[in-house]
């Protein structure tokens, strides 16, 4: 024998009937404060810091990446 039952409810209504809690209040409270932290970091930056932080490696990186193509290229081994 198989029963099939269909119930229509909100989740919120088989929350409540199932006994679980209702967790939208802390979910709120803590992406408000992840949104706050995030904000506050992003004004904290300053681009010019980033771009001299960033940018020597990133050449140094490209560099090395333009030494090995060429180093496969003309079948020559890096030093």
């Amino acid at each position: 024998m198989k029963i099939t039952m269909d119930v229509e409810c909100t989740p919120e209504e088989a929350r409540a009937f199932l006994g679980l809690p209702d967790v939208k209040p802390m979910q709120e409270q803590l992406m408000r404060e992840v949104q706050d932290r995030m904000t506050a970091n992003i004004r904290a930056m300053e681009p010019e810091a980033m771009l001299r932080t960033w940018l020597p490696a990133t050449l140094k990186g490209f560099e090395q990446m333009q030494e090995i193509f060429m180093s496969q290229m003309t079948g020559k081994k890096r030093e």
